[in-house]
């Protein structure tokens, strides 16, 4: 079931724009591609429908399939097309269908493509600042001594596996 709120998430655009993926990224790219899908799962907890769009446009083993991952979708786009075009068309078929679209991205060019379509944005920064929020709350709610607190230290380490066997365009 598809729920009226969805959430697309302009994977490597987030990574990219700050900690903690940035330096994640620097020494294990599939780990901040894990991370990131754990804390968007979290972010969405039910409330949204969530996917999480990795480009994949130059790799020629990207085919473009959705997966299942923490209750979440998660694609590389295939071959030759980019995220954008993926998550520009994702936001218009969900407006189309009546549901409330929000797109993750910084880049410029997508804002104004989806904007214009009554999608509304968030930026990618403004996304780490709300999750880095998120985590500090549950920190404070979270009885001490208690282990594996976060959806992103509960992520078995086969799905960060999975995550990098796709993005190299292997089942």
């Amino acid at each position: 079931m598809i729920a009226r709120r969805v959430l697309i998430v302009d994977g490597y655009n987030v990574i990219h724009a700050g900690e903690p993926y940035v330096s994640l990224a620097a020494e294990d790219l599939d780990a901040a591609r894990a991370r990131l899908v754990s804390d968007v799962a979290a972010y969405a907890h039910g409330e949204r429908t969530a996917l999480v769009v990795f480009d994949g446009a130059k790799n020629p083993n990207s085919d473009g399939i959705r997966h299942a991952v923490a209750g979440i979708e998660v694609l590389f786009s295939p071959y030759r097309t980019d995220a954008d075009s993926v998550i520009e068309q994702a936001a218009s078929v969900h407006r189309a269908a009546g549901r409330e679209v929000m797109v993750i991205t910084s880049d410029a060019q997508t804002q104004w493509a989806v904007m214009g379509s009554g999608v509304t944005r968030m930026s990618s920064a403004e996304f780490i600042a709300e999750i880095a929020g998120e985590r500090a709350e549950h920190r404070e709610h979270t009885p001490s001594g208690s282990r594996k607190s976060t959806i992103s230290e509960r992520v078995d380490r086969r799905v960060s596996e999975v995550l990098a066997r796709w993005a190299r365009g292997q089942s």
